[in-house]
């Protein structure tokens, strides 16, 4: 007579199969080291695989390759390093984020600040997030932040690695190696993340900058002009992280602070009271500039470049040739260049003559 079954062995089984295929995944993802934070992971080639780069750009910053670097949203992701590389020298990584908040620019440029002894060229591209009253509590988007990340202890990383999304990533690195998927990014953290120029559309693009049909901008009048005690109320808490950042760069390094062109139907009204306290905001990021000794360049203004719609594909987001106007122009200003002749660009602030920032771009 069969003797019954063993429940006992059953789940001794069940637990040995769980366990091995638990130390299975863990050991996959610890080879793999999609993100590039396991300490003791084989040397790969590790490309750039997700799409979120709050998880990449850690490894990109601790990789070593890059002594200049790019922060801010998808408004600055379309410049380009490799062209940055030979207008300004250095080494550049672009390391903007998309809606990425103060806060998290703030931790990814913190990080570079702590790994590269002295960078040579930093670029913050500016929108109006930096200028929210809730920036300091508003600090997340829905995208996940992984801080264990931004600190200098890479074995707390180790905790947090075997989840779906970490697993997802190293399948598409083997994939990669495979042969059979590209890199999402390029390893200096570019990525072409707008259509292709024969895409464009004037219809489909006027419907996305008005969110609608097309309509005039209409302007304010009288203008508001807020009163001295409106103005000291108004609260710009990100900025002092703007400022710890300037404050730590070294003599050497050539901060420069670009607000982003962003379309004029994106830009608060002209007369507004939007308009005056993002005019507020602006004083104090040239007076920051200023006293850290920073070339300051404000491209959110209205001009020929931001009223026409044919240089953007949405109210926020510029076609690939106005990110090479940019990088042409911020190049021109570590020259020495001064106001633009067809007011699409202001110098709101420079570093003085004598100043080692002031070193010849080459």
């Amino acid at each position: 007579m069969r003797a019954p079954p063993s429940w006992s062995g059953y789940v001794k089984t069940l637990a040995a199969t769980a366990l091995g295929l638990v130390g299975l995944l863990t050991a996959f993802v610890l080879v793999m080291d999609p993100y590039r934070n396991v300490p003791f992971s084989p040397p790969m080639e590790r490309p750039l695989m997700d799409d979120n780069q709050r998880f990449l750009f850690p490894g990109v910053v601790r990789s070593g390759g890059f002594d200049s670097a790019v922060f801010g949203t998808s408004t600055g992701r379309l410049l380009k390093p490799e062209r940055l590389n030979r207008l300004m020298g250095g080494r550049f990584a672009n390391l903007s984020m998309n809606s990425a908040m103060p806060w998290e620019q703030y931790q990814i440029a913190d990080l570079f600040l702590r790994t590269v002894p002295v960078p040579r060229t930093v670029i913050f591209t500016l929108d109006h997030v930096w200028c929210w009253a809730d920036a300091d509590t508003r600090r997340t988007t829905f995208r996940p932040f992984p801080p264990w990340m931004y600190d200098d202890d890479p074995w707390n990383d180790l905790a947090y690695l075997l989840n779906g999304k970490t697993l997802e990533i190293a399948w598409r690195l083997a994939e990669y190696h495979m042969g059979l998927r590209k890199p999402r990014l390029g390893a200096d953290g570019y990525e072409r993340f707008v259509p292709p120029d024969e895409q464009w559309d004037r219809a489909k693009v006027e419907a996305k900058i008005y969110d609608g049909p097309k309509r005039p901008i209409v302007l304010q009048a009288p203008p508001y002009v807020p009163s001295e005690a409106e103005r000291r109320d108004w609260r710009f808490p990100a900025l002092a992280w703007l400022e710890d950042l300037l404050r730590r760069m070294p003599a050497e390094t050539r901060p420069v602070l670009a607000f982003m062109p962003v379309h004029v139907a994106a830009q608060p009204p002209a007369g507004t009271v939007h308009d005056a306290r993002e005019r507020a905001c602006k004083d104090r990021i040239a007076r920051l500039g200023a006293e850290a000794g920073a070339w300051v360049v404000d491209f959110r203004i209205a001009s020929r470049v931001t009223a026409d719609d044919a240089n953007y594909w949405d109210s926020l987001h510029y076609r690939v040739g106005i990110a090479d106007w940019l990088e042409d122009t911020l190049a021109a200003v570590l020259r020495g260049g001064s106001e633009a002749s067809d007011g699409t660009w202001r110098l709101l602030g420079e570093p003085r003559a004598g100043s080692p920032r002031r070193a010849p771009v080459s």
